[in-house]
């Protein structure tokens, strides 16, 4: 029996297996869909399917920049477990692929997927697979990002817990000085501990100050002590507190942690005049490994049972 491409495409969603050993099992059952899943499990290489239901919340979030080229990536890759994240062939591949988004530039996730796996002929996919056998565990990339001008500043926090990637413009014959990359470091160590929800207030939408005013001045008009006071005043009492809560979302307007009397837009304003130059704060990526994710909760009774039966 004839096979097709779409085929392949399926029996590779199915089993999530690399499309050359997709394609060599539907070549050894005759194009039957059923026995090339057998003939997978046979090989040890459909293992990874049963794998990939398991929630991966661990992991490492890992970021990068090219020493030849100055391209910044920033990549999160989960495991199940924090032991598995600590294991070498993991942080090897996650490294690895931070070349690859680096390198190639990939558009989302599947096209990050069908990209060339450093010395290997294998696709990023199937070395990921590869690695799901072998280290026993589920494991994916989860998100990556990727910025391919101006000069990227890497920034790993506890061994992969976050990463963070800060993206500068200097005027030129500045971008290697040494405190133009103190500077890139210092800040996405602020970025990577206060977590800021926006680079700089100007981003910061209109409906989302109008949201934040509105839920401040109910809370505001509710407060027994402003019970006797105009409208007028709770009204300037709250935006007194808005401009004050830029300071603590906002990056730029953040205080500098080394020097919380100055604010980062000041501090870099002070790097810049020291070095004769412009420097723009452009923007940054923060990960942190399993952001978001719902973790496993085990119960411990019940795997003492299960060890027991």
């Amino acid at each position: 029996m004839a096979f097709t491409a779409a085929d392949v495409k399926n029996l590779r969603e199915a089993t999530v297996v690399g499309m050359m050993d997709c394609k060599k099992a539907l070549a050894a059952s005759d194009g039957d869909m059923d026995k090339a899943i057998e003939w997978l499990r046979e090989k040890g290489l459909a293992a990874a399917q049963k794998k990939a239901g398991r929630i991966a919340a661990e992991g490492m979030a890992y970021a990068w920049v090219c020493p030849d080229c100055g391209v910044g990536s920033i990549v999160e890759v989960n495991a199940e477990s924090d032991f598995v994240a600590k294991n070498d062939l993991f942080v090897d591949y996650v490294q690895n692929v931070a070349k690859v988004v680096a390198k190639d530039n990939p558009a989302d996730l599947d096209a990050l997927f069908a990209c060339k796996y450093p010395g290997s002929d294998k696709t990023v996919l199937e070395e990921q697979n590869e690695k799901v056998l072998v280290i026993g565990e589920n494991i994916k990339v989860r998100r990556f990002g990727r910025y391919d001008t101006g000069v990227n500043v890497p920034y790993v926090h506890m061994g992969g817990r976050i990463a963070v990637l800060m993206n500068l413009t200097v005027g030129a014959g500045h971008e290697s000085d040494e405190a133009v990359v103190e500077l890139g470091k210092d800040l996405a160590m602020q970025v990577a501990a206060l977590n800021p929800q926006f680079l700089d207030k100007t981003q910061v939408s209109e409906e989302f100050i109008e949201n934040e005013k509105r839920v401040r001045l109910i809370q505001a008009k509710e407060d027994p002590k402003n019970a006797k006071k105009p409208d007028a005043i709770i009204e300037k009492i709250v935006m007194g507190g808005l401009n004050k809560y830029f300071s603590e979302i906002c990056l730029l307007q953040q205080p500098f942690v080394k020097d919380d009397k100055v604010s980062v837009e000041q501090h870099v304003a002070a790097v810049a005049k020291e070095l004769g130059t412009a420097i723009t704060v452009n923007g940054y990526i923060r990960f942190e490994k399993g952001e978001g994710i719902e973790k496993r909760q085990d119960d411990l009774a019940e795997e003492v049972a299960k060890l027991i039966k």
